[in-house]
Formats: structure tokens, sequence, C-alpha cells
């Protein structure tokens, strides 16, 4: 099914409200999220190409969980929890490095293999004979879509990534994402905001032309969001025929090449694919990135992702890049300045709630998802915070 034949009608009547103020600070609605909603869906990790030879490693932590991605001696790429399976200590102390042909904890010095199993522990004639596999790391489930790494920590409502975002593959194919290379690595920050708010403002458009200059310079009215369906939603802009007034615009609109290896309307286009909860592929004709956020407390939040490039990128398409980047930085701090007012209105007993237009129904979309995974979040006033998750479970009950 092509991506241009969704559905993704706006409803002539639908609800404008938007998730009540109460569930962007509520400390035990953060516990169900991470629980209920993180731990159980996919999660990118990072892209091959971060652990592009046996023995390089990438560690992702995430909703009180450890992962690690490491490449082994085969050259497949495997996810493990970062935990030690004899006190539990992280095997890699590390965000990234390379561990030679074995993982050895920096804790007691139990030895694995790179595909997990376990070599042997330290001082081996204190322990009974030990099942290599048994005692082996153990595994994450993990999936690859385009040489992103997903992961999930515990199985749960999506199905796998290849088919969550079938409505896109031929789009994507086009690119080779799967054979890029990393620009300066993943990058992470933090924002003093709940993460739904930063989801709230990524998932419409509407707000482009008042607070992006530089997105508005480049492609004006030709961007749209579509709402999302079956778990993904796709945002589509072009910039063919503009010229641009701000100097980075101007200048990556005269030097980004023509892209033939893509489809005539892809060739001067960017075009994102959300992933829910909170995944972000984001495709250029000269590169691509994911990002995402995670909640690090009802009130802080986690901003990450990488960038990467052609490999045999040529001087114009790094130029490109570099542009591009700069438009990219730019809206980003835009963003995080809008999710701090938006956040904080949230606790404010002047605040009454969302009235969303037609353009913003990507939020309302993205609410009903999380409304159908935790119920609760349909009442207007917020339960006792002892009583939100059997508040939570006694309404998926009554269905």
């Amino acid at each position: 099914m092509s991506a241009r034949h969704r559905n993704t009608e706006v409803p002539a009547e639908w609800d404008r409200r938007g998730l009540p103020g109460w569930a962007y600070h509520s400390n035990a609605l953060f516990e169900l999220e991470r629980d209920e909603v993180f731990r159980t869906h996919w999660q990118i990790a990072c892209h091959v190409s971060d652990v592009p030879e046996p023995g390089n490693y990438l560690a992702f932590d995430a909703f009180g969980e450890r992962a690690l991605i490491v490449r082994d001696n085969d050259g497949e790429v495997r996810a493990f929890h970062n935990v030690c399976r004899h006190r539990g200590s992280r095997v890699v102390a590390d965000d990234k490095g390379k561990c030679g042909n074995a993982i050895v904890c920096p804790f007691h010095g139990w030895v694995y293999n790179l595909d997990g199993t376990l070599r042997g522990p330290a001082r081996p004639k204190t322990f009974p004979n030990l099942d290599k596999n048994k005692f082996g790391l153990a595994p994450v489930e993990m999936e690859t879509w385009h040489g992103f790494v997903f992961i999930r920590f515990r199985p749960g409502p999506q199905p796998s990534v290849k088919k969550l975002m079938a409505p896109f593959e031929a789009e994507m194919q086009p690119y080779m994402a799967e054979e890029m290379v990393p620009t300066d690595g993943i990058w992470q920050q933090e924002s003093p905001v709940n993460w739904k708010s930063v989801r709230d403002v990524d998932n419409e458009g509407y707000h482009v032309a008042m607070a992006h200059p530089a997105l508005q310079d480049l492609y004006g009215p030709t961007y749209y969001d579509e709402p999302f369906v079956d778990g993904v939603c796709r945002s589509h802009a072009t910039y063919d025929g503009r010229e641009g007034r701000r100097w980075s615009v101007r200048h990556y609109l005269r030097i980004a090449p023509d892209a033939d290896f893509l489809p005539k309307d892809q060739q001067k286009a960017w075009t994102f694919y959300t992933i829910f909860p909170n995944n972000v592929i984001a495709m250029t004709p000269e590169a691509t990135q994911f990002y995402q956020e995670f909640p690090l407390a009802p009130n802080r939040t986690a901003l990450r992702g990488g960038v990467y490039r052609y490999r045999n990128e040529t001087r114009e398409q790094a130029v490109a890049r570099y542009l591009a980047m700069r438009i990219d930085r730019e809206t980003m701090e835009e963003d995080v300045q809008l999710t701090i007012w938006s956040n904080e209105s949230m606790r404010a007993p002047s605040f009454s709630g969302f009235y969303l237009s037609d353009l913003e129904y990507g939020v309302r979309t993205h609410h009903d998802h999380l409304r159908e995974i935790l119920p609760v979040l349909n009442e207007e006033n917020a339960p006792k915070e002892d009583d939100m998750q059997k508040a939570n479970r006694l309404l998926r009950e009554q269905g």
C-alpha cells in the first residue's frame, strides 16, 4: 500500500481536545508510560554503521533498562541487556567502543563471547559447571530496517518493524539508507519538559510558518502532516523552484545537487516518518537522520539522535548536508523553547485544555494511540497518584 493512498483524511467532526493537563506532570503516569508504552514499543538504538566491525559496541540506556548493541565475529549485529549474569554489573561501561574478541565484565571479570554466550567466569573452580548459553548475556529483541537498529525490551502490541513500515517501503528503498555511515555519532541532550510536550510540537506543522522562519523559507506552504495510522505517520515538504532569503536556505537551494537516484517527487523533498510512540526517521536527498525523545522523569526528557551520510559523499552533498544541519539545529532550538512554554502551562490553573486545528490532527491521533494503551488518559480529572495503576487497569477491563 503506497503512503499516498493511506486513509489520512481529517474527519469532518472530531474531538479537538488533547490530553488533559495533569497527564504532563503526574509521577504515577510517568511510571505507567515507561512500563506500558516505552518498554513494549520499538526504539531506534542506532544504525548498523555505528558498530562497523566485530567487537564494536554501543550502549543504549533508557526507561530504567540498559541495552548493548554489538557486532559479533560473523559480522552479525546483536542486542543484549547490558547486565552481567553474575551480579548485574554493566558489562560495558562506556557509551561506545571496541572490546576485541570478547566482552569482559569490569566488576568480577566474567567473559562473554561476542555472540553473547558465556566464555567463562573468573576463578571458575569457585562455581559449579555453568551452562554457556543459560548464563550468557540475555538477548534483547532486535530488528534492522534500512540500516536502523530497532530494539524492544518487552513484547508489545506493535508488529515487526518491517510490517509496521510497509506503507513506506517503496519510498525508502531508493535512499539506500542501510549503506550510509555516521557523521558525528549519536548525540543526546536533556530538556526540562514532559516527553509528550516534545512529541506534541513535532507532530504538527501548523506552527512552522510562525515559529520556524528557516523551514518556512525552505519549503513554505508545501509542508503537510499525515495523522497516525496503525502507529506510523508521515510528513512531507518540497523545495523545488524556491529561492530562499536566509543564508543557510539560499545556499542550500543553490548547492544541493540533483539527486537523480531518487524518484522525481523525492529529489527535492524532506520527508519525516514518525513511529509511535517517539521515533522519527528523516530523509533528505543528501543524508538521513533519526531522532527520538524518552522520559527521564515527569518533567525531564532525553533528546537523542544521529545523522548519517553517503559513504562516497560528493563535495556538493557534504556542503548541502552541512547547510541542512544548520537549518535543522536552528529549528530544534526553536522547538525546545516552544515545548518549554507549552509544558509550563500544563500546571497552570488557567489552562483550560487544547483546541486543535485540522492541521494538528496528527497530535490528536498520537494522543488516541496513547489512550488506547492507557485509557486513564481519557479522564479529565487526575486519579489519585496511588490509584493510577488500578484506575488504568479497571478502565481497560471495562473496554
